[in-house]
This record gives structure tokens, C-alpha cells and sequence, in this order.
């Protein structure tokens, strides 16, 4: 099984939105909702990007930019995040399986460290982080990589993601994949088996799926 983090398995996506408002307002300007719409699922090179051309800004201090919005996450990440409903739940059940699991995430893996506290780190076999593929989500890199190195056939292995970004990512590498929108819908014009939460959701029903 291949997980995604934020906004999946953590309610962490609420701290990116305070510490994007900030570093909007420390650019003098504003953190429109269709554009933290946009950054969902994204990496956060890409965020930063998004942000300043909403803002109409240069993006020649995009990396110091980046340095302030790590920063601020770091702060915010220290204080706690709690799981999504169901998440540790099945985290567990999974784990005490002997199931093959691993963590895919776009987040880096400073960030992920520290949240990975909050989830067991020993509850995965294997985590990908954002800054550790070439090609970030929606790429399929991520969870190729993922099954690869956990020597699992990807096409028989379940995702469950939450955002456009990851799902697509997920299809295109040719997982079974399962989408828990968070933040944002997903468009309907996307064929994905869809779940409101994680809360109830066992191995019986997931193996269920292949």
C-alpha cells in the first residue's frame, strides 16, 4: 500500500494555508482561494512559484521565499498535527498485516521527518519524499519509484491520495487508486474510486479492490 501524507493521512494542509497567508501578506499581498486551490498536492517549490505569480511578482527570490515558508512549516509542524479520521486506524491494521507500505509524498524531507512523528515512522517500510524523485507529482516517478523499491507490482498495489496532483500521479503509474478529497473536489471528469474519509475503511475492503 502507498500512502500520501498531507491532507490523506495528516490534517496538515490547514498549517500550509496559515503559513502561505503569511508569507502573502509579508509580499504585500493576498492569498486568493483559487490559488490555494491550485497549490494543493503540490511540491513546495512549485507552491512558492504559484504564489508569486499570482502576486505578479518576480520569481528571482523564489528560493529565499522557499527558505521562509520551510521555516514557518517547521514552526508550525513542531506544535502538533493531528491524523485524518481513520488514518492511524488503518495504519495500523496494515502494518500488523506485514503488508508492504510506504509513505509518497510531495512534502521534503525535512518537513516529513518532523511529521512523521505524528504517524509512527515504523508503520512504513519505505517513504519518497518531494525532494528525493526527479520528477514530482503529477508525475508517476513518485509512486514507481515507491513500488519499485519495495519490490511490489504497482499495478496491483493500492494509493490513497487526496488531491488532483497525487491522484494523478497515482493513475498514470498505474495503481489502484483511491481518492479522499480534502481541501479541494476533484473534477468530475476524473475516474477515481472516491471516499469521504478514511474512518471505517479496513484491509477486507481495500483488498476488495485489485
Amino acid at each position: 500500500m502507498l500512502f500520501d501524507m498531507d491532507g490523506t493521512l495528516l490534517d496538515s494542509e490547514p498549517l500550509w494555508d496559515v503559513a502561505l497567508e503569511e508569507l502573502a501578506i509579508e509580499l504585500g499581498g493576498t492569498l486568493e482561494p483559487e490559488t490555494r486551490a491550485s497549490m494543493i498536492g503540490t511540491n513546495e517549490a512549485a507552491t512558492v512559484v504559484i504564489l508569486l505569480e499570482s502576486l505578479g511578482l518576480p520569481l528571482e527570490a523564489a528560493d529565499e521565499h522557499q527558505a521562509w515558508l520551510r521555516t514557518r512549516m517547521r514552526e508550525l509542524f513542531a506544535a502538533g498535527v493531528p491524523c485524518k479520521p481513520g488514518a492511524r486506524e488503518l495504519l495500523l491494521e496494515v502494518n500488523a498485516a506485514g503488508v508492504p507500505t510506504a509513505l509518497v509524498t510531495s512534502t521534503p524531507r525535512e518537513l516529513t521527518d518532523l511529521l512523521l512523528s505524528h504517524l509512527d515512522p515504523g508503520n512504513f517500510d519505505l517513504v519518497v519524499c518531494g525532494d528525493e524523485v526527479e520528477h514530482k507529482k503529477p508525475d508517476p516517478e513518485p509512486y514507481r519509484t515507491a513500488a519499485e523499491k519495495l519490490g511490489v507490482d504497482i499495478t496491483r498495489t493500492v494509493v490513497l491520495e487526496d488531491s488532483l496532483t497525487g491522484v494523478t500521479s497515482a493513475l498514470v503509474a498505474g495503481a489502484v487508486t483511491i481518492a479522499i478529497p480534502s481541501e479541494v473536489p476533484l473534477p468530475p471528469s476524473v475516474e477515481v474510486r472516491t471516499l469521504k474519509t478514511l474512518d471505517g475503511i479496513d484491509l477486507d475492503y481495500l483488498r476488495g479492490l485489485g
